[in-house]
């Protein structure tokens, strides 16, 4: 599965850092990124109970799952 962020309406409120810090961090920029992977916006992976859980935390719905 391919797990996406949007950066640009990112509004660095950390939720998803709070819910899965061992997969998301803040940038330079304060907004979401992966902290694993080459593209920091971009993450193929097994979707985890914590990434489906900053899916459904995030307020703007920014992170989104694509399978």
């Amino acid at each position: 599965m391919k797990v996406t962020i949007d950066q640009e309406k990112c509004i660095s409120c950390g939720s998803c850092m709070a819910i899965c810090p061992d997969t998301f961090e803040l940038d330079e920029n304060s907004k979401a990124r992966f902290k694993e992977g080459d593209n920091p916006t971009e993450l193929e992976t097994d979707v985890s109970g914590c990434i489906d859980e900053a899916v459904e935390i995030c307020p703007v719905q920014v992170i989104e799952v694509k399978k």
